[in-house]
C-alpha cells in the first residue's frame, strides 16, 4: 500500500502575507533539539520589523557593538520565536560576559553564543553563570574545539566565509556528535552544501529592510501609474 504524505494545513492572516521566508531547502537539515525544541533555521538579524515578520524557527541575535542589556530586552520583548543572545568575546569578556549572559537568560533566550575570540576562562564562567547551552563561534579551521568543548561550549556556530563548509568538515571528522549551526549562503545549493558537510542548522541572512521596501516601493509606484493610466482613458 503506498504510504500517504500528511498535509499540513496552514492559515495566515491577511496582513502577514509578506514575512521574511527562510529558504525551504534548510528543512533538509536535521535540527538541533534545544530543551525540548527542534530548531532548523536561525535567522541572524536584530530588526525588531524583520523579527516581528518571519517564518524562522529562532533569532540569531548578535551584532557588532558590545552588548548590552536593553538590545536583548527589545529584542526578547517582541519575538515570537526563541532568541539566541550574543553576550560578547571580543572587547566585552569575564564577568560582564557572564552578568549578560544572565539577564539574557532571566529574559528568555534559550541560548547564549559567544564570539571567535572569546578567551576559554569567559566561556567556563558563563558555563558556571547559567543554565542555557553556550554556543560557542568558530571562524577558522585552527580553533581548538576541543577546549572550548571542555570549557562548557554546548553548540558551534561556524561562520567561516567562503571556507565555512570546509571548517563544518573538519569539525565533524574529529566531533561527529557535537551540534553545529553553520551560515549556509544565499542559494539553495550552498546551503545543502553546508548541510551536506555536517552542519545541524543554518544561520540565514535575511534581506535588510531597506532592501525589503525598496521593492515594495517599486510595486506602489506602479499601482499608481497603472492608476493614473486607467483614469486617462475613461
Amino acid at each position: 500500500m503506498a504510504r500517504i504524505k500528511n498535509n499540513i494545513p496552514g492559515v495566515i492572516s491577511d496582513l502577514r502575507k509578506e514575512l521574511v521566508e527562510v529558504p525551504s531547502v534548510i528543512a533538509e537539515c536535521s535540527g538541533i533539539n534545544i530543551n525540548g525544541r527542534k530548531l532548523k533555521s536561525f535567522l541572524f538579524t536584530t530588526d525588531i520589523a524583520i523579527i516581528c515578520n518571519n517564518d524562522a524557527d529562532a533569532i540569531f541575535a548578535v551584532y557588532s557593538f558590545t552588548p548590552h542589556p536593553g538590545i536583548i530586552q527589545a529584542i526578547t520583548s517582541v519575538a515570537s520565536m526563541p532568541v539566541i543572545a550574543g553576550v560578547g568575546g571580543g572587547k566585552t569578556q569575564g564577568i560582564r560576559s557572564a552578568n549578560i549572559s544572565l539577564f539574557a537568560e532571566s529574559l528568555g533566550a534559550i541560548a547564549v553564543v559567544v564570539n571567535a575570540p572569546t578567551p576559554i576562562e569567559t566561556i567556563r564562567l558563563i558555563n558556571e553563570t547559567v543554565d542555557v547551552p553556550v554556543i560557542g563561534t568558530v571562524v577558522s579551521d585552527v580553533t581548538n574545539i576541543q577546549a572550548r568543548l571542555d570549557a562548557g561550549v554546548d553548540i558551534l556556530n561556524v561562520s567561516g566565509g567562503p571556507r565555512t563548509n570546509e571548517i563544518v568538515r573538519k569539525i565533524r571528522e574529529k566531533h561527529p556528535d557535537v551540534p553545529i549551526i553553520a551560515t549556509g549562503g544565499k542559494t539553495d545549493e550552498a546551503i545543502l552544501a553546508t548541510i551536506k558537510a555536517g552542519a545541524n542548522a543554518i544561520s540565514y541572512t535575511p534581506p535588510t529592510t531597506e532592501e525589503i521596501f525598496k521593492k515594495k516601493m517599486d510595486i506602489y509606484r506602479q499601482e499608481v501609474e497603472e492608476i493614473a493610466e486607467e483614469n486617462q482613458q475613461k
